[in-house]
């Protein structure tokens, strides 16, 4: 069984999230999502909201399973006997972060394997810092997001005066 994990924040899950770890699902036995609890970086939804929200967008995959997890990737992978990291890449600039990224993880973990899959090309728009400054400024991400995610976003700003609303700081 080749069981494969995508790692990530999902601040918020968006499409381009759901087409790479659909996308996954066909190649390998089992997909999981695994979903930071700890980055480095601001966060507009917490760890439990984040893989509520998650959980919620893959309900019904047979083949996709939500965790959430802490530390290095590579050790979680190891712990849930994981043979392949699953990556996205949208644009060119998106490589070399991925690039040095699997080379790190493959430094700390040369059993471990890195897949890249390219963005469709509806996607290579979307990032969650983007999803979150639309929403943030009271604009329309329904093209960008399952429901329940744009439900949870206007919840999240919903009573925001204009001098509260994030801006860089929503920055991944």
């Amino acid at each position: 069984m080749v069981r494969a994990i995508f790692p990530g924040t999902f601040d918020p899950i968006h499409y381009g999230h759901m087409d790479i770890a659909e996308r996954a699902a066909r190649l390998f036995d089992e997909m999981i999502v695994a979903v930071y609890d700890k980055p480095l970086k601001n966060l507009l939804f917490s760890p439990e909201e984040r893989m509520d929200l998650v959980k919620r967008t893959f309900k019904g995959h047979k083949k996709i399973r939500v965790v959430g997890y802490s530390g290095l990737t590579v050790n979680v992978c190891h712990e849930l006997d994981v043979q392949v990291i699953v990556r996205g890449l949208r644009v060119f600039s998106d490589f070399e972060f991925e690039f040095r990224m699997a080379l790190a993880n493959h430094r700390l973990a040369p059993d471990m394997e890195t897949v890249s899959f390219i963005t469709n090309e509806e996607h290579t728009f979307i990032s969650s810092t983007t999803v979150r400054e639309i929403a943030a400024l009271e604009g329309d991400v329904s093209s960008m997001v399952p429901p329940h995610v744009e439900a949870a976003l206007k919840r999240q700003f919903l009573g925001m005066h204009d001098s509260q609303k994030p801006a860089n700081a929503l920055r991944d």
